[in-house]
């Protein structure tokens, strides 16, 4: 959100934003509730990304792959991104776009009834609770040097 409000204020404005959004996100620091609304009323296209939290997600026992996706395709996203490293994930992509049929609010409720314990702390969604997945943890130098009034913030005296 903040993103989009600093875009906002310089005129800029966002063609499509690409963010997690799968059975978990719902229930923790979720992008669906706080900024997916947002997104749709900018008419600004939405690539939903980490549908499975690369794999993470189907380890908490609680979804199917099947679940997952199509979780993602019954969201307001102009399109649904799964990884496809082997034969066996591309026809799960495949089933689940052939399958899909837009899901009941019941529906929805009852996949999100079944993932809302493993989903409260985000454990199965490690992009939001570790440095994991963030390059510049790794590598501090993508930053650059800090600007000089912050290197004399930093100095001790």
């Amino acid at each position: 959100m903040y993103m989009l409000e600093v875009a906002r204020q310089n005129g800029f404005v966002f063609d499509t934003v690409q963010m997690p959004l799968n059975v978990m996100d719902a229930h923790y620091r979720s992008f669906e509730k706080m900024v997916l609304p947002e997104l749709v009323k900018q008419n600004i296209g939405v690539l939903a990304m980490k549908t499975l939290a690369n794999g993470a997600i189907l380890k908490s026992q609680t979804v199917t792959a099947i679940e997952c996706l199509q979780y993602a395709m019954n969201l307001p996203a102009s399109v649904v991104i799964t990884g496809c490293e082997s034969m066996e994930n591309l026809e799960q992509a495949l089933t689940a776009a052939r399958t899909f049929k837009p899901m009941t609010d019941e529906q929805v409720k009852t996949l999100l009834d079944k993932t809302a314990q493993p989903a409260a702390r985000g454990e199965f969604e490690l992009f939001k609770t570790t440095s994991i997945y963030d390059g510049t943890a790794s590598h501090p130098e993508w930053l650059g040097e800090e600007p000089p009034r912050v290197q004399q913030a930093m100095q001790t005296n």
